[in-house]
């Protein structure tokens, strides 16, 4: 047999795909499973987003290589997205690269400045992405913990103890998946002089900005973020876009440098009308942002009812599309819960042991499902 590459042995296959192959087995019984999981937005783009990407399918360029920098007119628009919303200034020129989503942008900054045995600090709980692909390139992950207890803030005091000679880089996510935390503007200053400091490459993980939160924040925004920060962004779950693909990195053309080499040598750039139609996406009017809140809300509303019956307490002031929420005592992890509720009612929810050590007392339901599926999943857990 031919041996697979070492660098698999160090990663599994994604929890959520592993997941969905068992719904799709107990699916198989009369009563389907009511997937309140993934963050997988149900709603559409704007009008003008779906009507532009269909004019911009029959344009003379639209079929052929595009450039590996985006076109001129989408660095544009995430450049006035950012003044207007973020009110960070980006030279649309040099300090912006379009992506095909930010898992790219992941893979592709982590092989721009990690060379094999770097270490890289990973919050935990976190998007499971990042420790895979640090894993994949040889990194050492260094997690360090996000308690509820901090607000889910670094312990910026403690890390200063630790040996950081060898970090090179540090993934932060505000606003914060799983758990919906914010950052404050102080918090980000802090992370800013610590990255400036110990020579630390920090990159935010930012796609949650406009989802029930009032005040989006960069840390782009920051003085001197510039000298030590990269920061991705999304259409996926700000514009209800995740299959389209579309996302970004920006900082300054220095710190962009080395992953625009590393981008030209694995991509041809994004299909033209896409493009085109992300532009719109980005002129939306804030109005649009607030249609797709009040929808957010209710649901949100449900899903604590929901949590109710299960008995966990979701935190406070949380942003994003999911709920995240302490189990009750009596259960052993959050997967005997999760597991519990698949099983007899027929719904998943997420459980958190899959963010990191942190979150095996917590779980993660997505507001991205309806309210009568909402409204459905609670009658189950009703008769549960």
């Amino acid at each position: 047999m031919i041996q697979p590459a070492n660098r698999t042995q160090g990663i599994k296959e994604y929890y959520f795909s592993l997941k969905l192959k068992e719904i799709a087995r107990l699916n198989e019984g009369e009563i389907k499973v009511l997937n309140l999981g993934i963050g997988d937005p149900d709603m559409s783009p704007s009008e003008d987003t779906w009507n532009m990407l269909k004019e911009a399918c029959v344009h003379p360029k639209s079929h052929g290589y595009q450039s590996y920098q985006g076109i001129p007119a989408l660095r544009e628009g995430f450049s006035k997205w950012y003044k207007t919303y973020f009110d960070v200034d980006i030279n649309p020129a040099n300090e912006v690269l379009p992506l095909m989503g930010s898992k790219e942008g992941i893979m592709i900054t982590s092989l721009a400045y990690l060379n094999k045995g770097d270490e890289v600090l990973i919050p935990d709980p976190s998007y499971p992405t990042y420790k895979s692909v640090t894993n994949l390139l040889g990194g050492k992950i260094i997690p360090y913990s996000l308690t509820e207890k901090n607000n889910y803030h670094p312990d910026l005091d403690e890390l200063e103890k630790r040996d950081l000679s060898k970090v090179k880089m540090m993934w932060i996510n505000y606003p914060h998946m799983p758990t919906g935390a914010r950052a404050s503007r102080e918090l980000l200053e802090q992370i800013v002089a610590f990255g400036k400091k110990h020579k630390i490459l920090i990159v935010n993980d930012n796609p949650y900005s406009f989802i029930l939160n009032d005040e989006p924040m960069s840390i782009m925004n920051i003085e001197g973020a510039k000298d030590c920060c990269l920061e991705l962004n999304s259409l996926s779950k700000s514009h209800n876009m995740p299959g389209w693909r579309v996302g970004m990195i920006c900082g300054s053309a220095k710190m962009l440098d080395p992953v625009l080499k590393v981008k030209t040598n694995m991509d041809s750039g994004m299909f033209y009308p896409v493009q085109q139609a992300a532009v719109k996406a980005l002129n939306v009017d804030k109005s649009w942002y607030d249609s797709i809140n009040l929808v957010y809300k209710k649901r949100r509303e449900l899903v604590f009812k929901l949590m109710e019956l299960i008995e966990c307490k979701p935190g406070k002031n949380q942003s994003g599309m999911f709920v995240w929420a302490a189990i009750p005592e009596n259960y052993k992890d959050c997967y005997e819960l999760s597991d519990k509720v698949l099983n007899k009612a027929k719904v998943f929810i997420t459980p958190g042991g899959i963010f990191g050590e942190q979150g095996l007392k917590y779980i993660r339901i997505s507001l991205c499902s309806s309210e009568a599926v909402l409204e459905q999943a609670i009658e189950r857990i009703k008769r549960m």
